[in-house]
């Protein structure tokens, strides 16, 4: 067992651990899992092989930190929508929320848990679960606010919240994927708009 304080064997003196997650979710975020190798990643975080296992175990390894970062760094707007104090606002913010990450200044374009496994091969299908398991966590926690949103009276009866969680995040993917085509964010405010006027008012 390490000793607490100690540094894993074969981690650099003056290692950014926190920094390095940082360049390697922004390969994974532009390549994709398969797209991304590990000369490209130990490049961009500037340690060796050596030290990138010792730090961070393997590609898939690394890469479940990369998206757990994610979650709560580029894509922790759909934890806030959430918070907001109707069904309308939450939807609101959830997909302008989308519309803004996806399209941030000096990020790569689009959705890091939408694009890292479309082009992934059989070898990856454990990516692919992956991130399908972590869409589908986040249809759950919009599906389970709009639940309380429903008892409450703020959802008119007969409209399913899991199903509309289902839709909101059909549009935020589709957002994530036209902004990685190069779709300005304005445009894509628009279609976020566009999608808000079929929502159902209380």
């Amino acid at each position: 067992m390490q000793s607490q304080g100690k540094a894993p064997v074969g981690r650099p003196r003056g290692f950014d651990a926190e920094k390095a997650l940082d360049q390697a979710m922004r390969v994974f975020w532009e390549q994709g899992y398969d797209g991304a190798s590990l000369t490209d990643l130990t490049k961009a975080m500037g340690i060796s092989r050596t030290s990138m296992y010792a730090a961070f175990g393997s590609k898939e390894d690394l890469f479940n930190l990369v998206l757990r970062r994610y979650t709560d760094g580029p894509a922790s707007y759909a934890r806030r929508a959430v918070q907001e104090p109707t069904a309308r606002a939450v939807a609101t913010a959830f997909l302008h929320g989308a519309a803004l990450a996806t399209t941030t200044p000096g990020a790569p374009a689009g959705c890091l848990g939408v694009q890292g496994s479309l082009a992934a091969g059989e070898p990856s299908r454990g990516i692919r679960d992956t991130l399908t398991a972590w869409r589908d966590d986040g249809v759950a926690l919009l599906a389970e606010r709009l639940q309380r949103a429903a008892d409450e009276g703020d959802l008119p009866a007969g409209h399913d919240p899991g199903l509309l969680a289902r839709y909101l995040m059909a549009v935020a993917n589709g957002i994530a994927v036209q902004a990685a085509g190069g779709t300005p964010r304005d445009e894509l405010r628009r279609v976020a708009d566009l999608a808000l006027l079929q929502w159902p008012s209380p």
